[in-house]
């Protein structure tokens, strides 16, 4: 049980890392623009609280609930190959750690960094079900600042070997990459100029959850997981 908290733990705090990667943090404003319409920038922006958070709460939805499919596909995987838990442990932590290594070595390989980002519509026409729709897309188009820490997470929602566990794991990621969304859309005004202070330290944010996903994975190699509960 306590290791399934720490794993839980684990996930809320990489949703948060994703959030504030170098291929998300500083799009959020654009990301926003492209769901409510560019008028949130205009000055009486803040009249439009109500709708800026509703598309906000719209995309974050469409992003759990695809999130947790594949949380629920990777914990029957798991289960799958349950019979050689110790194997599907060492693998795990072996991916984590490669996950770990690459965001590192990306940092210093461009080439690595390739990334598909999601091209907002030209149209101003918004709604909450394009809104919902887009953050179903968000799962699959940015890649690779998300997916290392994605593909942690998946690593351990497949080591849970059930269902239940690995889409509890990527609803958990998802709570901790949509909350800061929710806040930024319900008070866009005041936390827009906080964004720009942030991102100034998204490199080091970057390393930190390369060197996160090393550690944990080594502590999984060596089953050692539970050190981090005496923290």
């Amino acid at each position: 049980m306590e290791s399934t908290s720490l794993s839980f733990a684990f996930a809320f705090v990489a949703g948060l890392l994703s959030f504030l990667s170098p291929c998300v943090l500083p799009l959020v404003p654009v990301y926003l623009a492209s769901l409510a319409g560019p008028e949130i920038f205009e000055s009486k922006a803040g009249r439009r609280r109500i709708p800026i958070f509703l598309h906000s709460l719209s995309f974050v939805i469409g992003f759990t609930i695809v999130f947790t499919i594949m949380g629920a596909g990777a914990g029957l995987a798991g289960f799958a190959i349950g019979a050689h838990l110790t194997l599907l442990s060492k693998i795990a932590g072996i991916l984590l750690i490669a996950f770990g290594v690459f965001m590192l070595v990306a940092l210093k390989v461009p080439r690595l960094n390739f990334e598909k980002r999601l091209t907002p519509s030209q149209s101003r026409t918004t709604s909450y079900l394009r809104s919902f729709l887009t953050g179903g897309i968000f799962c699959l188009a940015w890649t690779p600042c998300v997916g290392p820490i994605l593909g942690g997470i998946l690593t351990l929602a497949g080591r849970s070997a059930t269902a239940w566990s690995g889409a509890s794991l990527l609803a958990i990621y998802s709570m901790g990459l949509g909350i800061p969304f929710l806040i930024i859309g319900a008070a866009f005004d005041n936390i827009t100029p906080l964004l720009k202070r942030i991102r100034h330290y998204s490199t080091t944010i970057y390393i930190i959850s390369g060197a996160a996903l090393i550690t944990v994975g080594i502590l999984i190699l060596t089953n050692r997981l539970m050190v981090l509960a005496t923290i």
